[in-house]
């Protein structure tokens, strides 16, 4: 069965990380706990952990780190208590302030889903603890590598227009590079990726950018590009001037 609204034809695909919710927070409390817990060294330990294992995934994986981590350290009552505060973690006060309201206006607008990278224990209980999968309806989507589903995501939501929100330029460009005119890349300047970007040349470049995710609950359909509002408009094509 497709999962659509058939009231519109603007398909917005968010991103979780540092899009909607502030995960360079929850980094620096897991640091700040491992550090408590375990010492300084063993902290260090954890975050080469990590980096290892995202070099060889492709993608952030909390759990998979620990699962590393706890070589060595499998007596220490800490570690048991440890997967529990990640699977825990209060994401929901970490949803950036006015992005709950951003979502909405796009559900008047269009279809808004979640389109995210990560592992499928850690990132949908994310993605669930913050409230967001609620405020989706459901609509959600977690791949190892989004950019390479487009196919995917378009047979499970198909639309005539699409609108690509994130925090990575890079990223954006890629599926810019892959889908054309019939997407519109939103670069949403948060988070740390969104710092390293910047004095980057990124070609193509992002069609807009926002300072912050709330921006969009004040957004119109002529906001995201003339395609977006001629696609969607229910009488038939109808011309927009470009913003």
């Amino acid at each position: 069965m497709l999962d659509r609204d058939p009231a519109t034809d603007v398909v917005f695909l968010l991103d979780v990380d540092n899009t909607l919710l502030d995960n360079d927070r929850f980094k620096a409390d897991l640091d700040a706990r491992l550090r408590r817990d375990f010492g300084n060294d063993a902290g260090d330990d954890y975050w080469q952990l990590y980096e290892r294992e995202r070099k060889r995934l492709g993608y952030a994986d909390y759990l998979a780190a620990l699962q590393a981590f706890r070589e060595g350290r499998e007596d220490d009552p800490d570690l048991l208590r440890m997967s529990g505060y990640m699977l825990d973690y209060p994401f929901a006060e970490r949803v950036y302030p006015g992005a709950l309201e951003a979502v909405e206006r796009l559900h008047a607008l269009g279809t808004p889903v979640v389109l995210s990278d990560g592992d499928v224990v850690f990132q949908p209980r994310k993605v669930q603890r913050s409230g967001l999968w609620e405020a989706m309806r459901g609509r959600v989507l977690i791949y190892l590598h989004k950019q390479h589903m487009l196919d995917a995501v378009q047979r499970r939501y198909p639309a005539r227009h699409y609108v690509m929100v994130d925090d990575k330029p890079a990223l954006l460009a890629q599926m810019k590079d892959v889908m054309g005119d019939r997407l519109t890349t939103v670069f949403v300047r948060q988070g740390h990726y969104a710092d390293e970007a910047a004095g980057r040349t990124i070609d193509p470049a992002p069609d807009l950018a926002i300072d912050d995710i709330g921006e969009l609950a004040t957004f119109d359909l002529q906001q995201f590009g003339p395609r977006a509002c001629r696609q969607a408009a229910p009488g038939g094509p109808t011309e927009f001037a470009t913003h």
